[in-house]
């Protein structure tokens, strides 16, 4: 179904017949838990490697897994879209951390957000309990090919010396960019006269706090935002961004009006006292269960602490705010897949490595767990002595893999899932059917037929619903 691996058959059969049964996995964030849960409900012995608290990462704090460092949002839950579809055919693998993340979800809207420290503590219970799953919190900065299989899934976050040792098996250097973390805002600073509580259309409840500007507003919030000074000792204007998670600072130079057509955007945010859309809108999501905290959506920046306190604090409703984190900017690292990775995530030229999660290529959270379930069912095949099967092309999954195996290696850049990368329909459906969200519809039930068939050709059992 368009997969193919090195033999051509879309499938890898790295350490075929070789009797594997412990696997060793380096990084306990969302993709390395992933596939440790994989591995270890297939009666797998795992190794899982993890760094913190005895070194940690300019973006962490604390020493739990599956620690969320920029956003609390796994995306969309309306059904019929893209990051809907992904999350759906994880679920009927047995993600997880999707079922965590719907344990200890909060009110967002049509989107699945979570309390992240509930969710990371949760994750941090499970795994650790897992007889099957012995923690090492060391770090682990050399691979070998007497370790037999052994998953990476260090996340953007990979240390120097593992990165050098990644870098000597790819025989290129890997390539990297900056990320940048949005500021949270304690609820009882909000002056709450000043704002009202709204989902996008109305879709979901109404979860979201929106600042809404006036035109003056805008314009002198834009202005204190051009002129605000960036952290010192990088050329920010020349660093490689991630176009989904550019600094506000970065798109505001795009343009005088860019924000308003980005995170700040107001369509579809009527004030529900007076009818009428502000000129431009900053929203706020609840970080957690209890409430007491937001984070200002889409507002990732890496400029001085002081700087950001003078320029957030031009939003309305949050001139007196109390900021628990301001902005920041981190390395993000990833290897540049087409050129290293098979469709079933191992490299081309040492078949017992695998990557899993941000570092492979993919990105976002829901994308990176599903790196790495899909991993874990990988190697659990393969360590029983059976081929690893890339998921259809016709499914999120497969399409994921699809692009990060075979994208142009020149300009690979990493890619949340979104339908530009599933196949279209045939012509003549899509002369018939005109209205995208029955396209969509069709494009999902095609998919979810498609990935319960793989599901029974891997593990002898089929969810077949599509809904």
């Amino acid at each position: 179904m368009g997969n193919h691996a090195p033999d051509g058959s879309g499938t890898s059969h790295a350490g075929r017949g070789t009797g594997v049964s412990r696997i060793k996995i380096i990084g306990a964030g969302l993709a390395g838990c992933e596939a440790a849960w994989q591995c270890a409900r297939r009666d797998l012995e795992v190794e899982l490697y993890e760094m913190r608290p005895a070194k940690s990462t300019p973006a962490h704090q604390t020493d739990k897994f599956a620690e969320l460092v920029c956003s609390n949002s796994l995306k969309s839950e309306s059904e019929n879209t893209a990051p809907w579809l992904l999350k759906e055919e994880m679920r009927r693998a047995g993600s997880l951390l999707l079922e965590i993340a719907r344990e200890t979800q909060v009110p967002a809207g049509h989107a699945l957000a979570v309390d992240r420290e509930a969710f990371a503590n949760r994750v941090t219970e499970v795994i650790a309990g897992e007889p099957r799953i012995k923690v090492i919190r060391e770090e682990a900065a050399q691979i070998k090919e007497e370790d037999g299989i052994t998953i990476i899934a260090t996340g953007p976050l990979t240390s120097d010396g593992l990165s050098h040792e990644i870098a000597r098996l790819s025989g290129n250097d890997h390539l990297y960019f900056y990320d940048s973390i949005s500021p949270i805002v304690e609820a009882d600073s909000i002056d709450m006269s000043r704002v009202y509580f709204a989902a996008r259309y109305g879709k979901g409840s109404a979860d979201y706090i929106n600042c809404p500007f006036t035109k003056e507003e805008y314009d002198r919030f834009y202005e204190a935002l051009m002129a605000a000074r960036p952290v010192e000792g990088h050329d920010w204007e020349n660093l490689n961004y991630f176009e989904g998670c550019l600094p506000i600072e970065e798109i505001a130079r795009r343009g005088r009006d860019t924000l308003r057509f980005g995170p700040m955007k107001p369509v579809g945010l009527a004030d529900p006292k007076t009818g009428k859309y502000a000129y431009a809108v900053v929203q706020l999501r609840r970080e957690n269960l209890r409430a007491d905290s937001y984070n200002l959506v889409g507002f990732q920046n890496h400029l001085k602490y002081g700087e950001q306190a003078l320029v957030l604090r031009l939003i309305p409703g949050l001139e007196n705010a109390r900021f628990l984190r301001y902005g920041q900017i981190h390395r993000n690292t990833y290897i540049n897949a087409p050129t290293l990775l098979t469709e079933t995530l191992n490299m081309k030229k040492h078949p017992s490595v695998f990557f899993a999660g941000q570092i492979s290529g993919v990105e976002g959270y829901t994308e990176s767990i599903a790196m790495g379930m899909l991993v874990g069912i990988h190697v659990a095949r393969i360590a029983k002595g059976l081929p690893a099967v890339a998921p259809p092309r016709e499914t999120a999954l497969g399409s994921l893999v699809h692009y990060i195996s075979r994208a142009e290696a020149k300009n690979f850049q990493p890619v949340n899932i979104t339908f530009d990368l599933l196949p279209q329909l045939d012509e003549s459906t899509r002369r018939r059917i005109r209205d995208k969200k029955l396209r969509h519809k069709m494009v999902c039930e095609n998919a979810l037929k498609a990935f319960g068939q793989w599901m029974e050709s891997i593990s002898g059992r089929c969810e077949c619903t599509t809904s």
